[in-house]
């Protein structure tokens, strides 16, 4: 394992993790209030939920892989800010990280503790195992209700933070001048500020 080096920008591994899941991400959060919430047929509904099935436990891998890849190859230098930015910017980070593996295991708990028992598909072709010590329950309703409360609520606070996250990074960029954004972007933009050449 490489040592843990702070460097300018982050690779092209996790830029790639990065954006390939924040697609994921905006695109479960759109399924999740068009299914719960619109008047769909059941055909369609069952499609929505299998469909968000699938993408949640790809975002569940790939936040597996994104982790490793952080702890094995380092980060970028924090930018330079005030003391309560830093703290701020790394609580921030470490909560979205947390949710990003509990949301999509909330969501396979909540399939698991169903009492309807329907089975996954990874978009239609691999299957997917229910959690055992769920699916076995013999009275499942109270838990899957208690489960999807927490899975819904989970959503709508991260749908919060990564409003904050994507307004944090756009303030760095447009308010601050600093390349705080363009660390994580596939291409390096070009600086707005004279003075931002000193943080490259």
């Amino acid at each position: 394992m490489r040592p843990n080096r702070p460097r300018e920008r982050y690779d092209a591994v996790a830029i790639f993790l990065h954006w390939t899941m924040a697609a994921g991400i905006l695109v479960l959060i759109a399924i999740g209030l068009v299914m719960t919430h619109a008047s769909l047929s059941p055909a369609r509904t069952f499609g929505l939920y299998q469909l968000h099935k699938s993408i949640g436990i790809t975002i569940l891998l790939a936040a597996g892989l994104r982790l490793a890849w952080r702890l094995s190859h380092g980060q970028p230098k924090l930018a330079d800010s005030l003391p309560w930015e830093k703290i701020v910017a790394s609580g921030v980070h470490r909560l979205i990280y947390a949710l990003l593996f509990a949301l999509p295991l909330s969501g396979w708990a909540v399939v698991s503790a169903s009492p309807l028992g329907l089975p996954t598909f990874l978009f239609r072709v691999v299957p997917w195992p229910h959690l055992p010590f769920l699916s076995d329950l013999t009275d499942k309703s109270a838990v899957e209700t208690m489960l999807a409360l927490v899975h819904a609520w989970g959503a709508y606070a991260f749908a919060a933070i990564v409003v904050l996250h994507a307004g944090a990074a756009l303030r760095h960029r447009y308010v601050l001048h600093d390349d705080v954004l363009g660390r994580m972007l596939p291409w390096r933009p070009a600086r707005s500020a004279p003075g931002d050449e000193a943080l490259s």
